[in-house]
C-alpha cells in the first residue's frame, strides 16, 4: 500500500497515481490542468465547524483527530469515499493531495492512518 501526502501549493513536479484533492475548498490559484488531479473529494474532508474549530493548531491536533475520525465513521458518504480511497491505494500510488501549510498537523495525517490501518 502506497500513501503519499503532498501540499498542493509546494508540488513542482507532480507524483504520478491515483492524485485526489481532498480538502473542502478548492486551493487559491492552483489550476484545474496544474493539479492533475484525478478525483476531488470534498466529502473526506473535515466539516466546516471542525475545519474552523481546530485552525491548526497543533495543541488541537489530538482532538481534532479523534472528531475527524468520528465524522468520517458517523458519515456513510465519508465512509464510501474512504473504502475508495483504501482500493485505490492497494492498486496503485495514492497521492492526497491537501493545501495546509503544516505537514504535521492536519487532516491529510488523519486519513492516511486510517486507509492505512
Amino acid at each position: 500500500m502506497s500513501v503519499i501526502l503532498r501540499r498542493i501549493y509546494g508540488e513542482e513536479h507532480p507524483l504520478e497515481g491515483n492524485r485526489i484533492l481532498i480538502d473542502r475548498v478548492w486551493p487559491r490559484g492552483i489550476s484545474k490542468e496544474k493539479a492533475k488531479l484525478n478525483e476531488w473529494m470534498k466529502e473526506i474532508s473535515p466539516s466546516p465547524s471542525l475545519r474552523k474549530w481546530f485552525d491548526h493548531d497543533p495543541d488541537k491536533f489530538e482532538d481534532f483527530k479523534k472528531a475527524y475520525q468520528e465524522e468520517i465513521n458517523g458519515s456513510k458518504t465519508a465512509q464510501t469515499k474512504l473504502q475508495e480511497l483504501k482500493k485505490m491505494a492497494t492498486n496503485e500510488r495514492l497521492v492526497l493531495l491537501f493545501g495546509a501549510k503544516d505537514m504535521e498537523h492536519n487532516h491529510a495525517v488523519v486519513l492516511k492512518e486510517m486507509i492505512e490501518g
